[in-house]
């Protein structure tokens, strides 16, 4: 969720620079998709979270760029309706007390093409180091495109409910679109 200034465009130099300055996330274009088991281990389960709102701040040096981001708790969907009530619920994420799952990315750590965001992200009201995975960045003079992965353990959050029938690491895959401010 933040950029390198060596973006990669088809047709373009790996090394071009992407220019400084605050890019606005577009809910709209952007995706937070998960993937983790349940029952034991043996069912995949599947879906997706909206993010509300964020910013990505690409500075010089590239190690300061920074990023903010807060998830639609309520956006959590697995394609089962009675699954999706009750992780929304206090049971796990508790949506209607804590509408936001936050992130603050605060140090970037470039490597080829994308790096590492050090961060934080809290889940109702346990706050927990968090490292992302930057795969990807493109991006011009309008916007930006990154995409970006990491795996999070829900115990360390406090969400310890369903211990094997629900999974406990969940891989997250992050597809962003932020327009320049």
């Amino acid at each position: 969720m933040t950029v390198t200034n060596r973006a990669e465009q088809p047709g373009s130099d790996p090394g071009q620079d992407v220019p400084t300055g605050t890019y606005t996330i577009d809910p709209a274009r952007s995706v937070i998709r998960f993937d983790t088991r349940a029952v034991f281990g043996v069912l995949p389960v599947r879906g997706t979270f909206r993010i509300g709102s964020g910013t990505i701040t690409v500075a010089t040096p590239v190690e300061e760029s920074t990023a903010e981001a807060e998830v639609l708790a309520d956006s959590f969907d697995s394609g089962l309706g009675p699954r999706d009530s009750h992780v929304r619920s206090a049971d796990y994420l508790d949506a209607a007390g804590h509408p936001y799952l936050r992130f603050r990315g605060e140090r970037f750590v470039p490597s080829g093409a994308g790096g590492t965001l050090h961060g934080q992200l809290t889940v109702r009201t346990v706050t927990r180091p968090v490292t992302l995975d930057v795969e990807r960045v493109a991006g011009g003079t309008a916007e930006l495109s990154v995409r970006a992965g990491t795996t999070i353990d829900r115990y360390a959050f406090g969400l310890t409910r369903a211990r094997g029938m629900t999974g406990r690491l969940i891989r997250l895959t992050l597809e962003i679109v932020a327009t320049r401010r």
